[in-house]
């Protein structure tokens, strides 16, 4: 019966201490090792971590470079049906004065991607490449199109999943008017 009782004892307790720290912590996060140590949930919105990619003439720009502007980042590729479907709104919004459009052309060849720019126009102040992908993805990006709106310091304002549609764009606009 003793045993019975501290049994019953320690299952209680048990639930308990396992009950408190949930409530304590209740996104409670496993310990991580490696590369993983990278990847931690954020607590309160942060400035976007710092990453590069090659311009036309191979130089490496960095998103720290733009500090202080706001900014469209555009992943897009010329073989992306839904990007095709979005770039008549991003010619639309390269009239905001607010804001700089940068695109990252996306796992494509550059002769497909001029080509593409020269047929429907380019609305970028700045084009981009991430030929292997890997960058877009250490970025978070896990497909095309996708748009990324970064406030003057660096902190993400919104993500866009998908193509552009009219709605975004109004969005958009409302989100980078001076106040």
């Amino acid at each position: 019966m003793k045993t019975m009782i501290n049994f019953i004892f320690i299952f209680l307790l048990l639930i308990k201490i396992t009950t408190a720290s949930s409530i304590a912590n209740p996104i409670a996060q496993p310990p991580l090792n490696g590369e993983m140590k990278k990847f931690q949930l954020a607590k309160n919105k942060t400035s976007i971590v710092e990453f590069s990619w090659v311009d036309s003439s191979e130089n490496q720009i960095k998103l720290s470079d733009f500090r202080g502007k706001v900014v469209l980042l555009n992943l897009w590729a010329s073989w992306c049906a839904p990007c095709r479907k979005e770039h008549k709104y991003l010619i639309e919004l390269k009239n905001n004065e607010n804001l700089k459009i940068i695109g990252i052309n996306f796992k494509d060849e550059k002769i497909k991607a001029n080509e593409f720019l020269q047929k429907l126009g380019n609305p970028y102040h700045l084009i981009l490449s991430d030929r292997s992908g890997k960058e877009s993805v250490n970025f978070g990006v896990y497909g095309i199109p996708e748009t990324i709106l970064v406030n003057q310091d660096l902190i993400i304002l919104k993500k866009y999943i998908g193509p552009l549609d009219k709605t975004d764009v109004k969005e958009i606009i409302e989100l980078t008017k001076v106040k």
